[in-house]
């Protein structure tokens, strides 16, 4: 919440700059705690990432209308979006390369620190960019600002549902790549590249989806497109929990496992399943910033982070209910999500109903 307080009051660039270079100061942090093995070290590190992010996310959000005009706020947003998703893939998949190697340690703090150096050095490009609210006065209260910055949030009814399908969209999204590893192990035989293999299958689904929903759109902000993207999560969800084979052979290498045809519709579904995510959150990420007030966008959006933390947690919690409590198997659970899916995106309709007409309006005019 002070972090939107702070991208609504000062100029946007220049915060960014700052927080990219207490990155390479955190990263630096890493470096001694990766060459000490210190792990308490490390877990304060992580928390310091976390409340980068939190003060990234609110001005890297509220900066794109103020670069963009009206039509370009989709392609804005798509692109936000898949590289989002593609760089926490190469992130992913870089890491594991690099846990596997001879001088791990030293190879993970000269990749954190290059990393750092890159992001400050990108921020060098940001265009100047005004300060939504230069008068608002910054007030170190933590629980009184978290409390106003939720209710500018629910200030405006379109924009709290927005909040609300984005936020669910990462409760579904935590749910599937927290269960990806032992899903993909014990119920398809597979190994750590196999994994490796689904998570990319999904990143790059959203990415193609993101950007998908540019093309869709036309560059405009379309709601119409967010029952497509939500009906599709539900349709595919569903589908990839019931297509497992019932007769499964014991793969010796990665080739084997993707080269099994037994789990073609699978992968399918999965990238599916990502493109779908992608064609659901990119309008509500546009509409949510277009409809924001220029005064409050920060905070709307610093909002948002706290409902996504919320809802994160809460998947969390649903994942350890579900398969340790109730005893449920883990293509129960994504089943599961389907259906919660289903009545979460019912709900959303019947709350914003202008989805469904534009979504009817768009089926029309594209038949």
């Amino acid at each position: 919440a002070l972090a939107g307080q702070l991208a609504d009051k000062f100029e946007k660039s220049r915060q960014i700059r700052w927080i990219k270079l207490a990155e390479i100061g955190i990263m630096t942090l890493a470096v001694i705690s990766f060459v000490l093995g210190a792990p308490y070290l490390l877990i304060a590190v992580l928390f310091l990432m976390g409340t980068q992010s939190a003060f990234f996310g609110p001005v890297k959000y509220a900066l794109l209308p103020q670069n963009l005009d009206e039509k370009e706020l989709i392609p804005g947003n798509a692109f936000v979006e898949a590289g989002t998703f593609i760089a926490i893939l190469i992130g992913t998949l870089g890491a594991g390369i690099i846990a596997s190697s001879e001088n791990a340690k030293y190879l993970a703090a000269f990749c954190v620190v290059l990393f750092a150096l890159l992001g400050y050095l990108s921020s060098r490009f940001i265009p100047f960019s005004a300060a939504g609210a230069p008068n608002l006065t910054f007030r170190w209260q933590p629980y009184k600002q978290t409390k106003h910055t939720l209710s500018i949030c629910k200030s405006d009814r379109v924009v709290f549902q927005c909040i609300m399908a984005i936020s669910w969209f990462w409760f579904l999204g935590a749910a599937y790549l927290t269960q990806f590893p032992n899903f993909t192990k014990v119920y398809l035989n597979g190994t750590e590249s196999a994994v490796s293999f689904l998570l990319a299958l999904f990143s790059i689904g959203i990415a193609l989806g993101s950007l998908l929903c540019n093309w869709i759109s036309n560059h405009r902000i379309e709601v119409g497109i967010v029952p497509i993207g939500a009906l599709g999560i539900t349709i595919f969800g569903y589908l990839m929990a019931t297509s497992i084979p019932s007769d499964l052979p014991q793969f010796e290498t990665f080739k084997e496992f993707i080269s099994f045809q037994g789990y073609w519709p699978l992968f399918f579904y999965l990238l599916m399943i990502g493109a779908s995510g992608g064609l659901f959150i990119v309008p509500l990420y546009a509409l949510m910033q277009h409809r924001a007030k220029e005064t409050e966008r920060a905070q709307v959006i610093a909002g948002l982070n706290i409902f996504n933390s919320f809802f994160m947690v809460g998947s969390a919690v649903l994942g350890i209910v579900c398969l340790s409590v109730l005893e449920m198997t883990i293509p129960q659970l994504f089943a599961l999500l389907a259906a919660l899916n289903f009545l979460v995106t019912v709900h959303l309709f019947m709350q914003v109903p202008i989805f469904v007409v534009r979504f009817i309006v768009w089926m029309l005019t594209h038949t």
